[in-house]
């Protein structure tokens, strides 16, 4: 099998973009150049890479395991070729997979002071709670909570340790009474999170003289939206469970109080996490190096 290695930016441009039309023009070529090139590669390997629509493609099986197999080396050879120019101001597009409750990366402060720093770099952040390879998917780094990173990145802290808490307005819990152990959880009127709607109600952790065990709450609301069931928790709607910072402001406030605090302790919080390269992008290494040394103002 001989291969047109002219062919293989044309594939990854089209896996990454999931558009024939977007893949040109990142390429800086035409839209027919790109059909031709995918069609060209799917004969070369004799299999179908990617499913055509009049909207967009997708990968295939096969075209899934080309692109896991090519991204990681495509990304070190333009890490090493970004490192080149040595001291050069960092620049490029910076592509980062952001949970949607990692508050402080979100919050805004990091992101615009990243970016008064470097006017060079693009920005481009995905806020999406699916996990996923990032380095296949086309991403620069990502940010999640520090138990659920792949043993083969490489995390840099980006807040202290996390704490989950209850709470609810202090009128429900003078109406309905305040739970005194996790369990009594399913006797109230509770506000779930799901991270999509196929998947199922997040179970409520907590831990009892040092052993983990969940609630399964059976939620009367539920939502993937964070914003939303704070709130529905704000007006009353129920009890809900998330990280601590998430509701420090209506807290600090006494809008909402906490319950059963001595059943949450804390655990590791939020990294900014990336593959282990040899050849790093000025780019990445420039949001590493602010990451390290953001100071957020308190409020």
């Amino acid at each position: 099998m001989t291969i047109d290695l002219n062919l293989v930016p044309v594939f990854l441009a089209v896996a990454e973009e999931g558009n024939f039309r977007a893949a040109a023009d990142r390429l800086g070529v035409t839209r027919s150049a790109v059909s031709q090139g995918i069609r060209r590669l799917e004969d070369i390997c004799g299999i179908a890479l990617v499913s055509r629509t009049t909207r967009s493609v997708r990968l295939t099986e096969a075209g899934n395991r080309l692109h896991e197999t090519l991204s990681q080396p495509m990304a070190e050879v333009r890490s090493a070729f970004e490192n080149v120019a040595g001291d050069a101001r960092p620049s490029g597009l910076l592509r980062i997979a952001v949970t949607s409750i990692a508050e402080q990366f979100l919050s805004g402060p990091l992101i615009a002071s990243f970016a008064e720093t470097h006017p060079g770099i693009t920005i481009d952040v995905t806020v999406t709670d699916d996990v996923f390879d990032i380095v296949a998917a086309g991403f620069d780094a990502g940010v999640r909570l520090g138990e659920v990173i792949e043993q083969d990145m490489v995390a840099v802290p980006l807040t202290k340790e996390e704490r989950e808490v209850v709470v609810a307005t202090p009128r429900y819990f003078e109406l309905h009474g305040t739970p005194r152990h996790p369990r009594e959880l399913v006797r109230h009127r509770c506000v779930g999170w799901r991270p999509s709607p196929s998947a199922a109600p997040y179970r409520w952790e907590f831990e009892e003289d040092g052993i983990p065990f969940d609630v399964a709450v059976e939620p009367q609301i539920t939502t993937n939206d964070l914003h939303l069931m704070v709130r529905t928790a704000l007006a009353g709607g129920g009890i809900t469970f998330a990280l601590e910072e998430t509701f420090r402001p209506y807290i600090v406030r006494g809008e909402l109080i906490t319950a059963l605090d001595d059943y949450l302790p804390p655990f590791p919080g939020f990294f900014l996490y990336f593959p282990n390269r040899r050849n790093m992008a000025p780019k990445l290494r420039a949001l590493i190096d602010h990451v390290r040394a953001y100071r957020p103002t308190p409020s």
